[in-house]
This record gives C-alpha cells, sequence and structure tokens, in this order.
C-alpha cells in the first residue's frame, strides 16, 4: 500500500441560488436561499477540482438563468478567480471530478480544457441525451469542454493511495458521485447533492423530485454509516453547515 500523501483542502463560495423550498425539502412551502460550493483538493501528484460551480455567462444580465428563482453569482466568485487568488491559473488544475452535470456542479467546467474530466458514466450518458437537454435538466455549455473525458462505472481511487477517492452515490441523478478526503484530521466526505442538507441526513426527508427515490435513499444509508464511521459530511448546499466551513485562502482542517 503506498504511502497516502499530504492532502490539503479549500473550499469556495462560488454565488448562491435561490429556489422553491420543497425542491429541498418534499412538501414544504416558501423558498431557500442555498450556497453553490466548489472545492480544491491539492495532492503531490496534482490539484483537483471537485465541481466547478456557476457557469460565468450567467454574470451577464441579458443571460437566461436555469430553473430555480434567482441566482446571486457576483464577479469575482467564479472559480477561476477563487484560483487565482491561490495563485493558481486553470492549467494548473490535473483534473475535474464533476458530482453531477446540473448547472450549478460543473458552470465552470470551461475554464479547464486541459485537465481530466471525471464523470460517471451513467451520468455523462443521461447528459448527452436530446430529450434531457431539451427539457433543461442538462446543458452541454455548461460541462463539455474537456478533451480527456474518464467515465467511471464505480470507485476511482484517483492516486493510488486512499487519499481521493470518487464513488457512485446515485439518486439525485443517474449517475451522482461524491468524493472522500483524506486530510490529516480525518476523512471528509463531499457528498454534493445526495445530500443536500444535515435535515436530509438526519430525518431522510427528501427532496419534491429526485431520478430515483430509492437509489437517493440508499446513497443517504451509505453516508450515514460513513457518519458513524467517524467521516465528516460536507452537505450539497446547507448554508448554516456552510457558515462553519473555513474558506479559502484557509484550508479546512
Amino acid at each position: 500500500m503506498p504511502a497516502v500523501t499530504h492532502v490539503q483542502l479549500f473550499a469556495f463560495t462560488c454565488g448562491s441560488v435561490t429556489d422553491v423550498r420543497s425542491a429541498f425539502l418534499e412538501g414544504e412551502s416558501g423558498t431557500i436561499t442555498v450556497p453553490v460550493p466548489a472545492y480544491l483538493i491539492v495532492h503531490g501528484e496534482g490539484r483537483v477540482l471537485f465541481d466547478t460551480g456557476l457557469n460565468i455567462a450567467l454574470q451577464q444580465a441579458d443571460v437566461a438563468s436555469p430553473p430555480a428563482q434567482a441566482i446571486e453569482f457576483p464577479p469575482g466568485t467564479d472559480i477561476a478567480s477563487h484560483l487565482a487568488r491561490l495563485g493558481l491559473e486553470p492549467s494548473d488544475i490535473r483534473y475535474v471530478v464533476n458530482s453531477h452535470l446540473h448547472f450549478d456542479h460543473c458552470g465552470g467546467n470551461a475554464f479547464f480544457p486541459k485537465a481530466t474530466l471525471i464523470v460517471h458514466a451513467r451520468e455523462w450518458r443521461a447528459a448527452g441525451l436530446a430529450s434531457t437537454q431539451a427539457a433543461g435538466i442538462y446543458n452541454p455549455v455548461n460541462f463539455d469542454h474537456m478533451a480527456s473525458v474518464r467515465t467511471l462505472d464505480g470507485e476511482l481511487d484517483l492516486f493510488g493511495d486512499g487519499s481521493v477517492v470518487v464513488f457512485p452515490t446515485p439518486g439525485h441523478t443517474p449517475g451522482h458521485q461524491s468524493l472522500r478526503v483524506r486530510l490529516a484530521s480525518g476523512d471528509i466526505v463531499l457528498a454534493a447533492d445526495c445530500c443536500y442538507l444535515k435535515q436530509t441526513l438526519d430525518t431522510l426527508h427528501l427532496p419534491g423530485s429526485a431520478y430515483n427515490r430509492t437509489q437517493m435513499l440508499d446513497s443517504l444509508a451509505l453516508m450515514r454509516r460513513l457518519q458513524g464511521d467517524g467521516m465528516r459530511i460536507f452537505f450539497g448546499h446547507d448554508a448554516a453547515f456552510w457558515d462553519t466551513v473555513p474558506k479559502a485562502p484557509s484550508p479546512v482542517i
């Protein structure tokens, strides 16, 4: 077994989205404003992004927004600007891991044409269908920019040392995946949208719609097991939790 390399994790807020609350918690009324997270993982063998936030074109007033009540995406909050403040260029990124291909998780992919995209095969197939694109579920303008695409059918130990592991968590979409990152302080699971909120995990209160509710419950059961093993779960869009997460330039510890 290779020695585990020292790894750093940085968290970024790439805008926010306001939507109906029932989209996150079935049956609830009103609206909810949630952060759009993205992450940088620094490993001795390369830098990795987990999700890339919103498409910078959404900062233009004449660009139509995806289905959501409102998007707040000020200049300087795109993923490339966040990296620049850390002294990094887009070419410094070796891998982009997309949890899935909805607009708020892959909108910054266009900044990284030289990186290798890591995406689940089922997600890649679903996002390429004319029917899902016509329905507004997926839009290639957000995700289809890398010359090198690696599709997965299961887990991937990205560097072969157990420190950065991609694993499937379907249900929200056909090929949703999450990321386990091993820090000196212990393992963190970047759950993304398999687990929107802390409440989602605590009570199994599902969102109003999902690709497959049974799979989503199975993925939440996995998150509960990982949490029981002592891993910290980073929820996909929980504003209260996100306030507690150190943001770049400080690393997550």
